[in-house]
């Protein structure tokens, strides 16, 4: 594990866990947590993504990964998106649930998005991107993790939060996305 550990920007427990589930034995750097105050910028993912990314740089002084989720239904041209946070805040997944209550359309997506910088002054943030599609459902299975018991991935009778880990974390916008960052670093340290 060569160079400064990767620092993942989370106080959620929960997230770190299946981050390093995700990331496996094999990654080749030491990956910690920092619960950083961020303030949480509005707009599209990306820039949303990319301005927190520069931000935790600033306050770790190294290389960061910070994690911004959406979570977005069809029905509402995207929102809640990288709202999400505050509105299971507000009404939790029952009230997800009931926001679709006048619509026909249950249909929405899961997306996270990871940004990397190396902490360098004026480093590039890489964004990585993880999408999975599904349903907004009533609430099923345990409360203890955000929305995850009221999406239901396509393809799949359970919801997040009725899956075993192992298979959420295979199929999960989160997963995917961590697979993408790890793939990213697995090349650049065989091309070392």
């Amino acid at each position: 594990m060569a160079g400064n550990p990767l620092t993942l920007v989370t106080g959620n427990k929960n997230k770190l866990k299946e981050f390093l589930k995700i990331l496996g034995p094999d990654f080749p750097h030491e990956v910690v947590n920092n619960d950083v105050d961020l303030p949480e910028y509005q707009g599209e993912p990306d820039n949303v993504a990319i301005e927190k990314c520069k931000l935790a740089a600033q306050a770790i002084k190294g290389p960061v990964i910070t994690e911004d989720t959406c979570l977005c239904f069809n029905a509402l041209g995207g929102l809640p998106g990288p709202y999400i946070k505050w509105f299971l805040g507000k009404i939790g997944p029952a009230g997800l649930y009931k926001m679709l209550a006048g619509f026909e359309d249950k249909t929405a997506y899961a997306l996270c998005t990871l940004a990397y910088s190396s902490g360098e002054k004026d480093s590039e943030v890489i964004l990585f991107r993880g999408r999975t599609d599904g349903q907004i459902v009533e609430p099923r299975g345990p409360q203890d993790f955000g929305w995850d018991p009221c999406f239901q991935p396509d393809g799949f009778k359970e919801t997040y939060a009725e899956m075993p880990k192992e298979t959420k974390n295979s199929i999960s916008h989160r997963g995917k996305a961590v697979e993408s960052l790890k793939s990213h670093f697995l090349k650049q340290t065989n091309t070392k």
